[in-house]
Formats: C-alpha cells, sequence, structure tokens
C-alpha cells in the first residue's frame, strides 16, 4: 500500500521536533578562558555571528560574538570586563549588535555602542539600526550628481566631491586631513537640503576629539552633526564597531530621503584594531600580520554609502574615510585597499604643507572619479583648465630652476601659476561659498589679478569676498543659483573686479 506524500511530511516533522528537544540547545554558557579583551565561551550553541552577549559580573559587562568555533565561541568584550573570570555565565541577547538611531542622535557625542559621553542625559530614541546591512545593489541607485560642497575652493574646482560619493583623504600625519574634514562640515551650514553630518573618531586622543567638539560647537555646526568616537584607551572591539556605527545613523537618514556625510578618521587605526582582535582570536595572519579579510573589512563598510534611486527617495550617504600614510607611501597594504574600494582620493603632502600651501592637496595624484557630474555648472566652466595650468605650471617651475634666462611667455605661466596656487591657500575653519570661489578663479584665470603682487593675493581675497557680500549682491545672487555664468555676468563681474580695485582694494 502505497504511503501519501502529506503522511511522510507529518512524521518528518514530528522526527525533527523529537531530535531538538533531544539536543538541549542552550543560550547560557561559561567563559573558558578570559584575556586580553577576549573571552573564549563554551556552550553558547544558538549565538549568532556579531550577536551581542551578557556577561554575568557585577558590571554587566556586553561583549559580541566574532568567532564561531566547533566547541567554543569567541567573544571580544566591549568594555573593560576586569570582573569576569574563568566559569562565570554569559548568555546571549538574541540581539545584534545594533545602536540608537533618529534626530535625537543630533547634537550629542557617544561611543560605539550608543552609549553617551557629553553628560547631557540619556538618549531618548527608540529606533535600534542594525550596525551591519548588506548596501543597496545596483537597482537601488541612481548616479551621483549632486554637488557636495566642501567650502574648499582647490577641492570644489579640481577634485570636487558628489553626494553619494566615496571619496578618500590620504595623506602623513599632522598634514591636515581632518581640517578638511572639519571645514566640510562646517560648510553644510548653509546648504540647501543640509546634508546631517557624522564624525567618527578610531583611536584619537579623547583631547582631540573635544577639540573638535568645541571648534564645531562655536560654529554652530554641533545641531546637524554627531561625533562617535572610540578612543585610543577604548577595547579594540569598540574601535572596530565605531565606523559601522556611524553608517548605521547616517542610513537611518539617507532612507528617509535626506543626505549624509560620514567621515572616518581614520581608518587606518580601524584595520590595527581589527588586526589586533583577529590575532587574539588565533585567526591565521596574512600581509602585514593583517587577517585575510581585511579588505572586505573596508569594502562592506564603504560600498554602504549610496546615492538613492528616486523611488527610494532619493536620499544619500556620502562617505569621507581618511588613511595615514608612512612616508608618503600610498603603496603600503591598508592605503592600497582603500584607495580601490573608494571612488577617488585627496593626497596630501608633507612638503606641500611645510611650503605654506594650504591645504596642501597635491593635484598630480588627487582625482574624482565623479568629476564633472558633481559640479555646477559655473564651476565647471571657470575650473575646467585649473588643473592643466597647474601642472604646466609646475613643470615649468622646477625646470626654471635651471634656467638662467626666460622668454617672457613662459615668466608669465610662471607668474600666472603662482597667482593661481596662492588664490587656492586658504585659512582654516573659513570655508568659501560658490560664489567667493567662482568670483575668485574666474578673476585669476582671466588675468585680472596680475596687476595684484602675489603677496598681497591674501588680504585682496579678504577684501573682495567682503565687498562681494555688500555691494555686489545681485551677481553673488547669480552666480550661486550653480548656472553658467552668461556674457553678461562675465561682464559684470569684471567690471566689479576693475571697480574693487580701482576704489576699494589699498595695495
Amino acid at each position: 500500500m502505497a504511503i501519501r506524500p502529506d503522511e511522510i511530511t507529518s512524521v518528518l516533522k514530528s522526527q525533527l521536533e523529537q531530535y531538538k528537544s533531544q539536543l538541549n540547545v542552550s543560550n547560557v554558557g561559561s567563559v573558558l578562558q578570559v584575556g586580553d579583551g577576549i573571552a573564549r565561551v563554551y556552550g553558547m550553541e544558538k549565538a549568532m555571528s556579531m550577536e551581542l552577549v551578557e556577561f554575568a559580573d557585577p558590571d554587566k559587562t556586553m561583549g559580541m560574538v566574532l568567532n564561531l568555533e566547533e566547541d567554543n565561541v569567541g567573544v571580544v568584550i566591549l568594555g573593560e570586563g576586569r570582573k569576569i573570570h574563568e566559569g562565570m555565565e554569559v548568555k546571549t541577547t538574541g540581539r545584534i549588535a545594533s545602536i540608537p538611531v533618529g534626530e535625537a542622535m543630533l547634537g550629542r557625542v557617544i561611543n560605539s555602542i550608543g552609549t553617551p559621553l557629553d553628560g547631557k542625559g540619556p538618549i531618548a530614541s527608540t529606533e535600534f539600526s542594525p550596525m551591519e546591512i548588506i548596501a543597496p545593489g545596483i537597482v537601488k541607485r541612481k548616479s551621483v550628481h549632486e554637488p557636495l560642497m566642501t567650502g574648499l575652493t582647490a577641492i570644489d574646482a579640481m577634485i570636487p566631491i558628489g553626494r553619494g560619493q566615496r571619496e578618500l583623504i590620504i595623506g602623513d600625519r599632522q598634514t591636515g586631513k581632518t581640517a578638511i574634514a572639519i571645514d566640510t562640515i562646517i560648510n553644510q551650514k548653509n546648504q540647501p537640503d543640509r546634508p546631517i553630518c557624522i564624525y567618527v573618531a578610531i583611536g584619537q586622543k579623547s583631547s582631540n576629539v573635544g577639540r573638535i567638539h568645541k571648534i564645531l560647537e562655536e560654529q554652530g555646526a554641533m545641531e546637524y552633526t554627531v561625533i562617535i568616537t572610540a578612543a585610543a584607551t577604548d577595547a579594540p572591539a569598540l574601535q572596530f564597531l565605531a565606523p559601522y556605527a556611524g553608517c548605521a545613523i547616517g542610513e537611518y537618514f539617507m532612507n528617509k530621503g535626506q543626505h549624509a556625510v560620514v567621515i572616518f578618521d581614520d581608518l587606518s587605526k580601524h584595520a590595527q584594531a581589527y588586526r589586533a582582535m583577529s590575532l587574539l582570536l588565533r585567526r591565521p595572519p596574512g600581509r602585514e600580520a593583517f587577517p585575510g579579510d581585511v579588505f572586505y573589512l573596508h569594502s562592506r563598510l564603504l560600498e554602504r554609502s549610496a546615492k538613492l534611486s528616486d523611488a527610494l527617495g532619493a536620499g544619500s550617504m556620502t562617505a569621507l574615510p581618511i588613511v595615514e600614510t608612512q612616508a608618503g607611501d600610498v603603496s603600503a597594504y591598508i592605503p592600497t585597499n582603500v584607495i580601490s574600494i573608494t571612488d577617488g582620493q585627496i593626497f596630501l603632502e608633507t612638503d606641500l604643507f611645510y611650503a605654506g600651501i594650504r591645504p596642501a592637496i597635491n593635484a598630480g595624484i588627487s582625482v574624482s572619479r565623479v568629476g564633472g557630474a558633481a559640479q555646477t555648472k559655473a564651476m565647471k566652466a571657470v575650473a575646467g583648465k585649473l588643473r592643466l595650468d597647474l601642472a604646466q605650471f609646475r613643470e615649468l617651475e622646477s625646470f626654471a630652476q635651471f634656467a638662467s634666462d626666460l622668454d617672457k611667455a613662459t615668466q608669465d605661466q610662471i607668474r600666472r601659476g603662482q597667482k593661481l596656487m596662492e588664490v587656492l591657500k586658504q585659512p582654516q575653519f573659513q570655508p568659501l561659498n560658490l560664489a567667493e570661489q567662482v568670483s575668485i578663479i574666474y578673476a585669476a584665470n582671466n588675468g585680472l589679478l596680475d596687476d595684484v603682487e602675489t603677496s598681497s593675493l591674501q588680504k585682496f581675497k579678504e577684501e573682495w569676498f567682503k565687498y562681494l557680500a555688500a555691494q555686489a549682491k545681485d551677481l553673488s545672487a547669480k552666480i550661486l543659483t550653480g548656472d553658467k555664468l552668461s556674457d553678461e555676468t562675465e561682464k559684470e563681474l569684471k567690471e566689479h573686479v576693475s571697480k574693487f580695485k580701482t576704489n576699494f582694494f589699498v595695495k
């Protein structure tokens, strides 16, 4: 007699239930060994990767499951965990590592798991978002086309950044990498559709983070900014989680159709924290002792920045990762990894920095792979030949060191190049708007500054911007629309520059 398929199914189901009850799967385990911020736990068969677990010590220390092995799980301790000892009970929470998100986060300083550090009381947020999610697919995205203005003329003109892009800021220590990031945050204050800014400090000194917090407060930028800090003294696990926490907060705003900018300062220290955890978990070391998946560590992080399609609200999340090099070596392991993941890099050179050119951007190897798509028509028109002019000037300048007499055309080109270099210099924490940037580049490109001494250019710029804001409001408004400069606007700009030089500027 034949057995019906539904009978087979019911028999299999009952057998499965019996097997499950015999397994006696437990969500509670005990510590086998503990040390260096790592605990090996026996008995938590149901534990999931990246799940938060709670130790039974007096501080109720949290940990995160990172290694799933045959007979035990490797847990990284999120905190000091000095009172955790062998044999202590550990229980799973059923919650994958997540962080509170929402408007309540704005203006706050928090750690990697959402604990406030600014003394302003608990965060009134009921929404939580997992730190690790799969990045949006190709169909969900739209090409990057809106400019993210940094307020730094050299970047907005030559290495434009678009909303949804990933632009690496790379250079040796103390060359102004963080300064570019802070200027970008300050510049968002008066931008249309103002982006939410998230500054993630990984392995930084707490005093540095405090200084940045103070600067942003003084500039009125904290109202749209979140600072996430995992200090150098914090556990490697907290440094590892910090950038993912920043991404989770940024995604909340991106999914609501808003714009976000996430700054990771810096991913070199993030990779080092991950290496420390991996080696303690006995994962096999690879090149420079980093684990084999260190590329995946950053690719799954940076891939989450996107410009979403109109159907999904057209929100965006822009990533500005920072990487520190040793003696300008961009061919080291972590720099090459992050360069290959991002859509361009801003390379800061130590020699330029010490020569007084700030921001110390090397226009030769800095690039934006989004390019003109992330520029307004006005900026694209005036900045088109700027990079080429600077490159030619650099060649001529190095050649001119050895030549005693130069023809007039070469001398003029060198003089124009020196003026361009001076025009692109910019003081810290003083970002410029589009009208200021376009007007000064146009003046430099069209020879309107040829009769101004190079040494007087900084004073000229300062006074010209005041004049533009006070005496040429109509011109400023026309340029701020972002449209290509009409013949009439160009004529008006030339007239205003001539009038300013004649009547207002004292050399």
